[in-house]
């Protein structure tokens, strides 16, 4: 077919002339330019096809009617190119366009996955056959191709081979494609491509070698492996040799000792296939592998009826292929593994550390340790086992520095990943050095390395992340310890903890100690007790452990006069130490006690502005009335406020149909209202009309509470209902009503059944009529004052990715698309207010941390409709304690319900038997021993009230006496 398709394709090039004539230069140029894309496509378009049985006639798979048709549709194509020239003109342009951008992004940033897939995919719609070709090499030397792209690629291959040398080529290439993952769609390719050069010399054993090695790779694989099989033995029985018979045997025998799916059909086509009896060894063995297939099937069942990735399915099926020990079948499940979970890190170095510590088998080791850093190569643990794989194999030193190298551009998203590579990168090369030489190649390079870490630490990592990841410089400590230990270097030791102690670590007992440790082991005393008197001066955190080592050392080796230098100034440490703890405790102390000081100033504040509402309000009216016609001039000014009043002051003789607030404990008692206005007469006979059902707290299991409905919905049982029908048989839906017959935004909807109620949960934050609806457990939060109804985690998630900076237009769909493309996304939700409008922000969550930390490196700075985002792992600021009730309660507290007197309700014992008129305006109201005050006369004045002393208050009375 590619000789055929070659053909058809070249004519046409050879006679530029064949369509129609341009007037200028220009045109020609335009002409030949579109003729070469529309040629090109028609290569593209063509398929490989499978061999057959008579694969002596047809060499390639091609009849000549179809080259004919390839030729007669790109001759077509050519003769039209100057009528269609004027489509393609404005396309070419644009797609030219985008192909200069992502060429110059990749040279920025050449691990951008995305931007490379879509160049391939631009410059093969455009026919730039070359181009495209070094582009798909250049991906394919950073990251692990999928089976999509390789098949893609190898069928371009195959469509433009001419002569052998394209076959070794396309050789060559599955080679690499075979390499990256087990594939067995690619096995099965290559065989089949193979048996399209059996003419040529050895061409018969490559096709051989190539399915023996399909068949050593995924012979194994339960659900494809049979075809892999099947094509071979198809192969075999087409090939007329006296010892073909032979060959085909040995294949059946060999497949029916393996546990595969539809074993009977194969059994049952041997039967008839063969002449003679099958031996009764193969029987056994046929029904051995039947047995273990019934081990097999569960996990198989499994992971068909799972979706993809089916992380959690294969680490079942890896369990038990490890308890079972063969270890090509733990290979080939780990394999099957990977294709659908190449970005899991634990996955691979579960993989590798099974390799390494249980085969090890050099070539197989280093591959999958070279794949893994190619599928995940910002994980620093998978570039740390792998040189110390290639240390464990004997690899070059050359190589092992050129991965070093790779490493270091891999884009680690953590400053101490840095820290830990270079760490595994200088124990390497420690080991390489022998010390009993006093100067060598390999400790030149070992001290080098130190001086580039240290260099490459303060200079790149922390330009880039704003730390140089190595606080308590801990490379810095092991080559100083290399120094005195291995080198006997002990000015140069000294000389790095010099460097350490002034990097901010002087203040640290510990850090000194270690010097100390230091000194004592390889150093002198004199070193040592210079060193602690430094410390006894320098630190900060744990002063007397130090100065009682210094202590210590004095007592068994110092003099009298270094005993007595050391306690004068271990003293002199102490009692400097103890004086500044007690100005920072004073400080702090201050700090409280100014607090405090604006605690109690604003609570006066708020006393005071609540007297001055009281003094507007007429003095000789009904205290309720008055309260009455302050909560209708609230209503009608401040409809935003009037549900807090509503539920904090009820003012009706009744409790309608659901009127019982969830966050109120207790039942308000019955209060005779004055003669209303017309308006409140209007709105209490709409309140008599409902049905007075109360809320019964005994059926919350089975209720939901529903709010943030719009204000203007009417009859919202009617609308809702079908809604929650969905969910299960609805009992009753009880919409909540103000005073005035408005509806409220909240209802209670119950269900029969449990079930109902909690399926019902999944409708939280669905929009209706514009607005999301909260739908929430039926808690009694006075019984439950720790319910959150907050369902959202608000700790760190490293699989969930936090996005700011949207767009208002940007949409759930739009979002995920991008988000796709570099993981699974199992949640995505668009943060909006309680109006249902967008806020600009958006939660993602991935199927593991390594999607979300690659989906931050790749997303962080995207431009999404002109707005420049910014994304990172979430992890939400604490969230405020919401103030206890109790303390909300307090008496003569703003939130304070007018008719609420604390836990038991209005007691006798609470009640002012001194008649109103007998009252004094001015008198102080004692409060109750046990409970809040009773309320006060309306006329009495808050501001008159002694006002509350704190601890600053009382503490000036003492010092005054």
């Amino acid at each position: 077919m590619a000789t055929a398709t070659a053909a058809s394709a070249s004519e046409p090039e050879a006679e530029p002339a064949a369509g129609p004539k341009a007037e200028g230069e220009e045109d020609e140029v335009k002409a030949a330019r579109t003729r070469r894309k529309v040629l090109s496509r028609a290569v593209a378009a063509a398929t490989y096809k499978t061999m057959g049985p008579g694969w002596d006639q047809q060499e390639e798979g091609v009849s000549e009617s179809d080259g004919d048709e390839e030729y007669a549709m790109a001759s077509s194509a050519e003769s039209s190119a100057g009528d269609y020239e004027w489509e393609y003109d404005e396309e070419e342009e644009k797609n030219q366009l985008e192909i200069e951008r992502l060429e110059e992004q990749l040279s920025i940033n050449v691990y951008d996955y995305n931007c490379h897939v879509d160049l391939i995919r631009l410059l093969r719609l455009e026919g730039e056959l070359t181009r495209v070709r070094v582009a798909r090499q250049k991906m394919s030397e950073i990251f692990p191709l999928t089976e999509e792209l390789w098949l893609e690629w190898l069928h371009d291959e195959i469509s433009m081979a001419l002569d052998g040398l394209d076959r070794e080529h396309v050789y060559a290439l599955f080679e690499k494609a075979v390499e990256d993952y087990i594939c067995p769609n690619i096995w099965l390719e290559y065989g089949q491509y193979s048996v399209g050069g059996i003419g040529q010399k050895g061409g018969l054993e490559k096709v051989r070698s190539v399915f023996e090695r399909a068949l050593s790779s995924v012979g194994l694989h339960m659900t494809k492996g049979l075809a892999i099989w099947e094509a071979y033995r198809e192969f075999e029985s087409a090939i007329v040799e006296a010892a073909r018979l032979e060959k085909v045997h040995s294949l059946f025998r060999r497949q029916l000792a393996i546990p595969l799916y539809d074993m009977e059909a194969t059994f049952a086509e041997y039967e008839e296939w063969s002449e003679d009896p099958i031996p009764e060894s193969v029987i056994q063995s046929y029904h051995k592998a039947l047995q273990q297939l019934e081990k097999y099937k569960p996990y198989e069942e499994a992971l068909l009826q799972a979706e993809a990735p089916r992380l959690a399915e294969y680490q079942a099926y890896i369990d038990f292929e490890m308890k079972v020990g063969d270890p090509a079948r733990i290979q080939l499940i780990f394999e099957r593994a990977l294709v659908e979970n190449c970005l899991v890190p634990d996955l691979w170095i579960r993989y590798s550390q099974y390799l390494d510590r249980q085969l090890k088998v050099k070539d197989l080791v280093l591959s999958v340790h070279s794949r893994a850093v190619r599928n995940c190569p910002w994980t620093v643990a998978l570039w740390s086992r792998y040189l110390l794989a290639m240390e464990r194999h004997g690899a070059d030193h050359r190589v092992i520095s050129a991965t070093f190298e790779k490493a270091l551009n891999a884009g680690f998203i953590q400053a101490p990943d840095y820290v830990e590579l270079w760490q595994a990168y200088l124990d390497y090369l420690r080991r390489r050095v022998d010390f009993k030489q006093d100067s060598s190649k390999e400790l030149e390079e070992l001290r080098s390395a130190f001086t580039r870490a240290l260099e490459y630490l303060r200079q790149e990592v922390e330009e880039r992340f704003n730390e140089s990841g190595d606080p308590s410089c801990v490379i810095m400590q092991n080559w100083a310890r290399i120094e005195a230990r291995l080198c006997n270097n002990m000015q140069k030791a000294r000389e790095l903890w010099d460097s350490i102690m002034t990097r901010g670590n002087a203040k640290y007992a510990n850090m000194w100690l270690e010097y100390y440790n230091l000194e004592r082991a390889h150093g002198d005393t004199q070193h040592c007790r210079k060193a602690l008197h430094r410390a006894v001066q320098c630190t900060s955190d744990y002063p007397e452990h130090v100065c009682e080592v210094l202590l210590t050392m004095e007592r068994m080796e110092g003099t009298l006069e270094d005993w007595d230098i050391a306690v004068q100034k271990t003293e002199t440490r102490l009692a400097r130490v103890t004086e500044q703890r007690a100005k920072a405790a004073e400080k702090e102390a201050a700090l409280v006690q100014q607090e405090e000081e604006k605690a109690e100033q604003r609570k006066r504040m708020r006393a005071e502005k609540k007297a001055l509402k009281k003094k507007k309000k007429a003095s000789g009216g009904d205290t309720r009335r008055a309260d009455e016609e302050e909560q209708g001039e609230v209503e009608e000014e401040q409809p935003s406020k009037r549900r807090r009043v509503e539920n904090s002051s009820p003012l009706t003789g009744a409790v309608p149909h659901g009127e019982v607030d969830k966050g109120l404990s207790g039942t308000p008692a019955p209060v005779d209202v004055g003669p209303p206005s017309k308006q409140k007469e209007k709105a209490a006979s709409l309140k008599r009309d409902m049905p007075k059902v109360p809320h019964d707290s005994s059926k919350d299991s089975i209720t939901v509470f529903v709010s943030n409905l719009p204000y203007s919905m009417a009859e919202p049982d009617v609308k809702l209902r079908p809604l929650f029908e969905a969910c299960g048989e609805v009992v009753e839906i009880r919409p909540i009503f103000s005073n005035r017959g408005d509806f409220r935004g909240y209802c209670y909807v119950e269900f029969k059944e449990e079930n109902s109620a909690l399926k019902a949960l999944e409708l939280d934050r669905k929009s209706v009529e514009g607005r999301p609806m909260f739908v929430s457990p039926c808690v009694d939060k006075s019984k439950n004052p720790d319910f959150k109804v907050f369902r959202y985690s608000t700790a760190l998630e490293k699989h969930k990715l936090f996005v700011s900076g949207l767009p208002f237009s940007c949409t759930r769909e739009e979002l995920e698309d991008i988000c796709k493309a570099h993981g699974t996304v199992k949640d995505l939700r668009l943060v909006t207010n309680r109006a249902g409008k967008p806020k600009g922000l958006a939660y993602v969550e991935y199927e593991n941390e390594s999607q979300a930390s690659q989906a931050v490196m790749k997303m962080d700075g995207m431009t999404i409709k002109e707005n420049v985002i910014k994304v990172a792992i979430s992890n939400p600021p604490q969230r405020k304690v919401p103030e206890k009730p109790e303390a909300r309660r307090a008496p003569g507290g703003p939130m304070m319900p007018r008719q609420m007197y604390g836990a038991r309700g209005k007691g006798r014992t609470q009640l002012a038997l001194l008649p109103r008129a007998l009252q004094r305006p001015g008198a102080a109201t004692a409060q109750a021993e046990n409970g809040p005050a009773p309320c006060p006369a309306v006329s009495t004045s808050a501001a008159t009230e002694a006002p509350k002393m704190s601890n600053a208050d009382f503490a000036k009375l003492l010092l005054r006496k």
